[in-house]
């Protein structure tokens, strides 16, 4: 492989950014936005449409949770592989390419004869978001600065935060609207002409942004890292459904030393002047490195509970699929207002406003299981207002906020690569939300009845909010 020496102009000793690029105008923002808001609905879309799906296709348990698992797994094996290949080849280029295969990957899943042909699909698709996604956090870090970026930020974290919760709300409407007879197909094709639309406004709005010394792909590495995350998500994500046969223990205790040997080549690469696909010394920038701390617990959570609310209000409360994605639909409205009022408090108060964000997500997550201790079984949208909308309130004081404390320092040649890492760490703690807090909500059930098994769910939730309202007190002030 061939070797580069990098400079290291830096404290970080990172490499040196790019010549200025064109500037992202408002219609290009808005286009990489739609691009960033496509995977994340897809992973949310899902989950009130899965009964549906498992009646038509004659699926079993653990086959549709590949549907999910099958999509999050590859999505955050591939994500750091994006980001590098946006920095070698063109973050126009891949996000064309990426959003291209999105919408025929979404045409098949909803072509899908059989359930296995979804699952494969799933796959398909996951990869086409990890080529699309991380080339948005990389075209914004490359082409707008100062209160520019800060803006561009935000509006990424809130279409982030907003995405996750109107797939689950948009889902739920597909469904019952059963459009042309379409039934849960609905919920990937509607993805074609939203992916039509960006093709077109991409092509005359993004411009075109790479490294300024393009860096070769580490071979090893991505292999490692892909066994890595394979070996952790693939076991928990299937084990409870499949009755955790020897593989899944396996390939947990496998996880540690994969890990370990991933690790291992990275800082041999970074030492001797190659290119390592996660650069060590990527992790020296404090606000990177706490950053990524808090989205861990902050993505679990959330997307444990999304998971665990669409079962519970469909199979416990028996709401309909549009009734359960309407109960959410005022987290989204919440989410929404609080996100555009993130960068005046931000200015003011730093990330302190973080800390305020958490002490409003318990206090939501407070409300809902008080609303389900003491109406269970009738839990219905007036029930979940107050709790849902102070919970969405809470996260869009978090998320976009910590998308900017991450990725403030990662200098522009290395945009590819810092945005994979943000995104691969929330789309691996999200897939792992599923895993843990749903296989806990599921095992719980039968045992405890529905409304106790969530109570004991949403009390898990809130201790993940409490670890992040720890770590946010060691977050910088300030954001660059």
């Amino acid at each position: 492989m061939t070797t580069h020496t990098h400079t290291a102009p830096g404290p970080a000793g990172l490499a040196p950014a790019a010549p200025a690029a064109p500037a992202l105008g408002r219609a290009g923002l808005l286009t990489v936005l739609l691009g960033a808001a496509l995977p994340l609905v897809d992973f949310f879309i899902v989950n009130v449409a899965l009964p549906t799906m498992g009646h038509d296709l004659h699926a079993s348990e653990p086959v549709l949770e590949l549907v999910v698992a099958g999509y999050g797994i590859a999505y955050a094996v591939l994500l750091v592989l994006g980001g590098r290949l946006g920095d070698l080849l063109g973050r126009r280029r891949m996000f064309l390419g990426g959003l291209a295969a999105f919408g025929l990957t979404s045409l098949a899943c909803g072509l899908a004869p059989t359930a296995w042909v979804l699952v494969i699909a799933r796959v398909a698709q996951g990869a086409a978001s990890a080529a699309l996604l991380p080339q948005v956090l990389a075209t914004i870090q490359a082409t707008t600065e100062g209160p520019r970026r800060a803006r561009a930020m935000s509006m990424y974290g809130a279409t982030a935060g907003l995405s996750m919760v109107a797939g689950q709300v948009l889902g739920g409407v597909l469904v019952a609207a059963d459009l042309f007879g379409t039934g849960w197909r609905s919920v990937f094709l509607v993805n074609v002409p939203a992916v039509l639309l960006g093709l077109l406004l991409a092509a005359r709005t993004v411009p075109e942004t790479r490294s300024a010394r393009p860096e070769p792909l580490d071979g090893p590495g991505t292999v490692l890292l892909a066994l890595t995350l394979t070996a952790l998500l693939a076991p928990l994500t299937e084990g409870r459904a499949a009755g955790w046969p020897l593989w899944t223990w396996l390939s947990l205790a496998a996880t540690p030393f994969l890990a370990y040997g991933f690790y291992a080549v990275e800082r041999r690469a970074d030492r001797a002047g190659r290119t390592p696909l996660v650069p060590p010394s990527l992790f020296r920038l404090v606000s990177l490195r706490r950053g990524l701390a808090m989205i861990v617990p902050f993505a679990l959570g959330f997307s444990g509970f999304m998971f665990v609310i669409a079962v519970a209000l469909q199979q416990g409360a028996g709401m309909g699929p549009v009734s359960a994605g309407l109960a959410l639909a005022p987290m989204a409205a919440a989410f929404f207002v609080t996100s555009l009022a993130g960068p005046r408090l931000v200015a003011r108060w730093g990330t302190r406003v973080v800390t305020a964000g958490g002490l409003l997500q318990a206090t939501g997550l407070l409300l809902i299981a008080f609303a389900a201790w003491r109406t269970w079984p009738d839990l219905g949208v007036a029930q979940l207002l107050p709790g849902a909308a102070v919970a969405g309130a809470g996260q869009a004081l978090q998320l976009p906020i910590l998308f900017r404390v991450i990725l403030s320092e990662v200098p522009a040649a290395r945009a590819g690569v810092g945005g994979g890492v943000m995104t691969t760490a929330q789309q691996a703690s999200m897939a792992l939300g599923v895993a843990t807090l749903g296989s806990l909500f599921l095992s719980l059930t039968p045992g405890l009845g529905m409304r106790d098994a969530l109570l004991l769910t949403l009390a898990a939730q809130l201790a993940a909010v409490a670890l992040t309202l720890a770590l946010s007190l060691r977050l910088p002030r300030t954001i660059r």
